[in-house]
């Protein structure tokens, strides 16, 4: 099992690049915010398969025409509406 520590948001956002590093090194840090676990940073081997299911590579395609057939357009549109 791999090691986990517990680490403040705003130390967190400090530190980004350690934890990424901590996490290729197979070290989960959980992120507080208010003294409640908030989020996790976790080695991708964890976030790729847990208990033989695929987390992250379930969402691939899961967007698939959310932006229309161009979505270079759509955010275009969008951008258009803020100026």
């Amino acid at each position: 099992m791999a090691s986990r520590t517990s680490i403040g948001l705003e130390q967190a956002r400090a530190n980004l690049p350690a934890l990424a590093a901590q996490a290729h090194a197979g070290k989960t840090s959980v992120i507080s915010r208010y003294g409640k676990p908030y989020a996790a940073i976790v080695p991708v081997a964890v976030a790729l398969a847990q208990r033989g299911k695929p987390l992250l590579l379930g969402l691939r395609g899961s967007g698939k025409q959310l932006w229309g057939r161009s979505a270079t357009r759509a955010v275009d549109r969008l951008r258009k509406e803020w100026d």
